[in-house]
């Protein structure tokens, strides 16, 4: 899990995909955070990548480094409404609070990979595969 969190931290922006019906849609994200010994993630419930996810809950996330390394993380989201989930991304990224919130009456839909699994490669085809 480590491994996996330095890279997504020296890469804060990577794309994350979901299927709607039978289409591959993938956009930018960059709020991810480990809790509990999980990688959790976060999306706007008000957002079609929401209602993807809870339609098919196969999900992959990918991204590269300037040095020609790229990670790509698959598993199934598993939704995690905790109150004490949302209390760690705020202290994630404080930034979240001034869009989710009963003011602006978003709400932010957390979840965490299960049975996930990360490939690490780089040009010179050096490969790593990591089971969380």
């Amino acid at each position: 899990m480590e491994r996996i969190l330095k890279f997504l931290s020296e890469n804060p922006v990577f794309y994350f995909a979901s299927v709607d019906g039978d289409k591959p849609r993938v956009r930018p994200f960059g709020f991810y955070m480990e809790y509990e010994g999980k990688l959790y993630f976060g999306m706007g419930k008000h957002k079609a990548s929401y209602k993807q996810v809870n339609a098919n809950t196969n999900v992959e996330i990918c991204t590269a480094s300037a040095k020609g390394e790229w990670i790509r993380i698959r598993g199934t989201a598993v939704f995690d409404d905790r109150a004490e989930v949302m209390a760690k991304v705020f202290e994630t990224m404080p930034q979240l609070a001034q869009i989710y919130n009963a003011k602006s009456g978003l709400t932010l839909g957390n979840f965490y990979i299960k049975d996930g699994e990360a490939e690490l490669q780089d040009m010179q085809g050096n490969f790593e595969k990591i089971s969380f």
